[in-house]
């Protein structure tokens, strides 16, 4: 395929129908400080190999899209400065320019498609932002997921937005929501958002079949299944919620808006947080990398 390279172990996974798991690359640039984004990188496949699947990071390098990361060219992502972060509207302008950019969920989601790559691990979706009923600010992770064929293992969608708008947008657009072991919406750093979803999966093959029954009916579009942080390792929504508020106030005063919003967001509730929202971030990272191993396992299992 034009502008798209696939790593040769991924190449042979897809071709022997071998788990395969999509990992993004905006967490990498724009997600977390340097090192804790490159370790985090390199846990996060560890956990998936050590689970029964094979990591699939995705990045664009000089323009092409690159499924199936090495090392080094994951470190040269936890270091440059000089990486666009890019949704689908800025696809064809930094490939066409030979430039790097680091995939959001939205671009993760669409590269993986074209692969054949079922399931997609992240952190958390971008979604409707706070008072995106007054600026219609809503995240392309949201299109993405009504149209393309990925199911998106998360902690639910990013706490810094509008979750019961979020929850409503899916629902419009025919996105099954699915609680992995729980009756709630995940809400990111907290364990629940006391948002009820319509389905409690109870493990992996249960998901890999409701998956496997979504692609025989033909219906178009991803799955999200919302697998929560451990109670032991959540900032509960009331203490978050706090920092959350202090810093789109800090946002709202200097005028930042669009793809800035979000990692200026996580960067200043690191701070606010003395760390601990960073520690969060990380743990519900590895907790969705080792489910959505075990899913991608499943359902390699029944496509055999």
């Amino acid at each position: 395929m034009l502008n798209i390279r696939i790593s040769n172990e991924i190449k042979e996974a897809l071709k022997n129908h071998l788990p395969v798991v999509a990992l993004e690359s905006t967490i990498i640039s724009h997600g977390m400080p340097y090192p804790e984004n490159i370790e985090t990188a390199f846990k996060v496949e560890q956990i998936v190999r050590e689970n029964g699947a094979i990591p699939a990071t995705i990045g664009i390098i000089d323009g092409v899209a690159v499924i199936g990361m090495s090392k080094e060219e994951i470190q040269q992502f936890g270091t440059r400065k000089d990486i666009i972060k890019a949704s689908r509207r800025d696809l064809p302008i930094l490939m066409a320019r030979k430039q790097w950019g680091a995939t959001t969920v939205a671009t993760t989601m669409y590269f993986a498609s074209l692969a054949k790559i079922e399931i997609f691990v992240t952190g958390g979706i971008g979604g409707v932002h706070r008072n995106g009923n007054v600026t219609f600010d809503i995240s392309a992770d949201l299109q993405e997921l009504a149209n393309t064929n990925v199911t998106v293992v998360c902690a639910g969608a990013k706490a810094i937005l509008d979750l019961p708008l979020t929850l409503e947008y899916l629902e419009t657009f025919g996105v099954p929501v699915l609680g992995y072991q729980s009756d709630e919406l995940a809400a990111f750093y907290s364990h629940t958002s006391h948002l009820k979803l319509d389905a409690n999966v109870k493990d992996a093959e249960e998901a890999a079949k409701i998956i496997q029954t979504k692609r025989s009916l033909n219906l178009k579009g991803g799955i999200l299944i919302s697998n929560p942080i451990s109670l032991k390792e959540e900032i509960p929504n009331d203490k978050i919620n706090v920092f959350i508020n202090d810093a789109l106030k800090e946002a709202q005063k200097e005028k930042i808006i669009g793809k800035d919003i979000t990692p200026f967001l996580l960067k200043r509730i690191s701070e606010l947080t003395q760390g601990q929202s960073l520690a969060a971030n990380k743990a519900l990272i590895f907790n969705n990398a080792k489910v959505g191993a075990l899913i991608a396992k499943a359902y390699s299992q029944l496509q055999k």
